[in-house]
């Protein structure tokens, strides 16, 4: 009798990204096996991880749920689970509106999924168990990584900021920081498996160490990654700049390991908004952040987060917040127009913009940040790059021979492909002959091929899933290694 299968769709930020990946390893745990890549709804188990942030969220879940209702018929014994933050807020609404739906669990209790589904299939009803505070952190649980040579390394989780665009901190509670020594070891142990980049993980990443007290421990952190010995290269996000000290520039700038890249949500660079959005910092000290992080680090590449259109937001407010780009200069950033997020402040808030100005407002944001980003990336042309070799970030590679990395800064670059076999994970030296807004090409012969142990791990991965089903449907582009900002936000939820 051959093993039932499991597909898990993730909806939102690269915390849930996390998540599922846990959740997979739960399932394997239990000795489900996953589904085919494009399954489609054909599982014995499909399980949603959903998000809460955006205004439409639950219409897409309902909609989903409801084109499985019918799968779900003609095959008996199959089971539907919903999670993530949408589960977290909605809760008995979920089987209520889809009463089809075998399992909702929420944020706090992952580590649940397999026993709430036998116990759905024992009693034949629907189990709904939503925990108010975090049972277990999500990296003692088992996990299925989607990558054989990067990997997240959650930190924290939840979040202590009230902003009041966002309803992360009533999903997620309040941050609750890991132990470092716990940190420290799954980095260990996930570079003996061969992982050679980590991207430390948090919804508030560098307010780090709140929970004992001590204002240096993300420094600290990220200076114990540079004495781990085969570590390559050590991430973040997303960092919050009311708790982006001197120590964190110093601690990146003066480990080697550590990447010149830093994602720093602006959100807006008026003064009256960020205090509407009751953001502890304003414009001059954001623009002092990034003025530091420069001159320790000339060639770092910093990106950011802005919403359009907040509640409130003048003509006035909304050229400060294109002043601040300017001036930033970031290599790219992820634009929102501000929706509704039900729950929170903001949504009742007077002042609600007409949607035409803030459609405007965010054609000339994004065109301006457009013109930033390409010229910024013709001052990579000429330059000698040492890139990680990526897997599926070239969508047209297979049609122009090409293969793409990652370069330190975490820009994306396609190269000529080598005539040596190079696998991702591996290390390949290139010398920049082009630039577009959002990538960059090297198309002469690689300077150099460096085979790598993460390279070595990707090809025993393959090698023994070669006869086995592959691929977790997560419902998000792929941008990095792992994916560091799927195109939803900052920490994926526009929130930090």
């Amino acid at each position: 009798m051959s093993a039932k299968t499991y597909e898990v769709r993730t909806y939102g930020c690269q915390m849930n990204v996390h998540d599922s990946e846990r959740l997979s390893g739960l399932l394997e745990d239990a000795g489900y096996e996953r589904a085919p890549e494009g399954a489609d709804g054909d599982a014995d188990v499909v399980v949603f991880n959903t998000c809460a942030v955006r205004e439409n969220a639950d219409n897409r879940l309902y909609g989903n749920l409801g084109r499985l209702a019918p799968m779900k018929t003609k095959r008996p014994g199959m089971q539907i689970a919903v999670g993530g933050c949408l589960a977290q807020k909605d809760r008995d609404t979920i089987v209520k509106k889809a009463p089809w739906v075998d399992v909702v669990f929420g944020t706090h209790n992952i580590g649940k999924l397999p026993v709430l589904l036998e116990r759905a299939r024992v009693q034949e009803e629907a189990q709904v168990e939503i925990a108010e505070s975090l049972e277990a952190f999500p990296s003692t649980l088992p996990t299925r990584r989607e990558s054989a040579y990067a990997a997240w390394v959650s930190i924290s989780v939840g979040c202590n900021n009230t902003c009041t665009f966002c309803i992360v901190p009533a999903l997620r509670g309040k941050e609750k920081d890991r132990r470092t020594g716990d940190i420290l070891a799954e980095i260990e142990a996930l570079v003996g498996e061969g992982v050679s980049e980590i991207t430390l993980l948090g919804q508030n990443v560098n307010a780090y160490g709140s929970d004992i007290g001590d204002r240096e421990a993300f420094s600290k952190l990220l200076r114990a990654c540079g004495k781990i010995d085969g570590l390559e290269r050590v991430r973040f996000t997303s960092p919050h700049p009311r708790d982006f000290t001197d120590d964190v520039i110093a601690a990146m700038a003066e480990t080697p390991n550590v990447m010149p890249q830093l994602h720093m949500p602006l959100q807006s660079g008026s003064d009256p908004v960020l205090k509407a959005m009751r953001r502890s910092y304003r414009q001059e000290r954001f623009l002092g952040i990034i003025e530091k992080v420069r001159a320790a680090m000339p060639d770092a590449a910093i990106s950011t987060d802005i919403i359009v259109g907040f509640p409130g937001e003048t003509e006035e407010d909304f050229e400060q917040t294109m002043h601040v780009v300017r001036e930033a200069r970031f290599a790219n950033a992820f634009t929102f127009q501000y929706s509704k997020r039900p729950g929170t402040p903001a949504a009742t808030m007077e002042g609600q913009i007409p949607k035409e100005v803030v459609q405007s407002r965010y054609e000339r944001l994004v065109a301006l940040q457009e013109e930033i980003s390409w010229e910024e990336n013709k001052k990579q042309v000429g330059r000698t790059l040492e890139l990680m070799v990526a897997e599926g970030e070239g969508r047209k590679d297979g049609t122009t021979h090409r293969l793409s990395g990652r370069a330190p800064d975490n820009r994306l670059v396609h190269f000529t492909k080598p005539d040596t076999e190079v696998r991702p994970g591996d290390v390949v030296t290139v010398e920049i002959t082009y630039a577009a807004p959002h990538h960059l090409l090297a198309e002469g012969a690689a300077l150099d091929v460096r085979p790598t142990r993460a390279g070595d791990a990707w090809q025993k991965r393959n090698t023994e899933a070669a006869a086995k089903p592959a691929g977790v449907m997560l419902g998000l582009p792929k941008i990095g290694v792992p994916a560091p900002l799927p195109a939803a936000a900052g920490s994926g939820c526009g929130c930090d």
